[in-house]
């Protein structure tokens, strides 16, 4: 059915939601129904099996019996629900040896047995919906130690629900599986997903200050507040010092004296403290010397005359 088809991903062989899921299966009742019901759990339709006997009741896909499926991916996945009955289904795959294998899933067989060309094994399901992943690959080369090729038939038993079965290529988590082939489909839509993933960041959120111990907002008032006083008063006497810095030097006359403007007079830099006032020397002229210690300053003779010679000794000062 499948062989000239693309395989890859997924191949759903039955789903219980459509106009005919049964379109490509055949169906045998004995004692029993296979009828569409709406589960409670699920909230939709599902197909329902049951029978008195198991071996009686049952679907068979494909529906004829020489025709194969020819599903080469190697797994096989099954959403069926516990009915607490017993419970069987059968897959029949064609190995790298040509030949036609079965493997005989029940719930009401305690033990595994491989024959040549049928293995029966266990199973165990809870309570409601399970997903039942059959590694086709692996059984196969672990029971008769042959390859996998192909998927020939299925056959599912009573007494289940089924939702869907599928093949896959892999197995894939419930987040990259699409909604509907996950176990529960999920109620609502897309943005009350969204709204619920935004309730709990901010409930995340508000729990969140409460264990971690709070930032502080502001700078904590310290002892970092005189450094900042003295840092302003640093910058204030940066701020006076390039007054006198900016002042322009007086401008001299042709003769070398000094002629300041009176209206515009410079003012004086401030003596250190502790020290007089300096006098600039006039321009041309040498400084003078200190004194000595104990000793008057002497005082310069006027321009053009000659010092005054000291007196012989024994005579008056004139």
């Amino acid at each position: 059915m499948f062989a000239n088809a693309f395989q890859s991903g997924f191949i759903t062989v039955f789903y219980s939601i459509g106009s005919s899921p049964l379109n490509i299966w055949d169906k045998q009742v004995k004692n029993g129904h296979i009828r569409r019901v709406v589960d409670d759990e699920v909230k939709s339709l599902v197909l329902e099996i049951s029978g008195t006997n198991v071996a009686t009741t049952y679907i068979t896909c494909p529906i004829k019996p020489r025709a194969s499926l020819a599903i080469r991916l190697p797994f096989l996945v099954m959403i069926v629900k516990n009915m607490k009955k017993y419970f069987s289904f059968e897959i029949q795959i064609l190995d790298d040896k040509d030949m036609h294998r079965r493997f005989r899933v029940s719930n009401f067989q305690s033990t595994t047995k491989v024959r040549p060309f049928c293995t029966t094994m266990p199973i165990g399901l809870s309570c409601g919906w399970n997903q039942i992943q059959f590694n086709l690959a692996d059984f196969t080369r672990r029971a008769y130690g042959t390859l996998y090729l192909e998927t020939m038939r299925i056959q599912v038993h009573a007494n289940v629900r089924i939702r869907r079965i599928y093949f896959a290529d892999r197995l894939y988590s419930e987040d990259e599986m699409p909604s509907e082939y996950r176990l529960f489909v999920p109620v609502g839509s897309k943005k009350d997903a969204k709204d619920k993933a935004t309730e709990k960041a901010s409930e995340a959120a508000k729990d969140k200050p409460a264990d971690a111990p709070a930032e502080p907002t502001a700078a904590p008032p310290s002892p970092a507040e005189p450094a900042s006083e003295e840092v302003q008063v640093q910058a204030q006497d940066l701020s006076e010092k390039p007054e006198t810095a900016t002042t322009e030097p007086p401008t001299t006359d042709g003769e070398g004296a000094a002629a300041p403007e009176p209206s515009e007079a410079a003012p004086e830099a401030a003596p250190a403290e502790g020290e007089a006032p300096a006098e600039a020397p006039a321009e041309g002229e040498a400084p003078a010397e200190a004194p000595a210690e104990g000793e008057a300053p002497a005082e310069a003779p006027p321009e053009g005359e000659a010092p005054a010679e000291a007196p012989a000794e024994g005579e008056a000062a004139a």
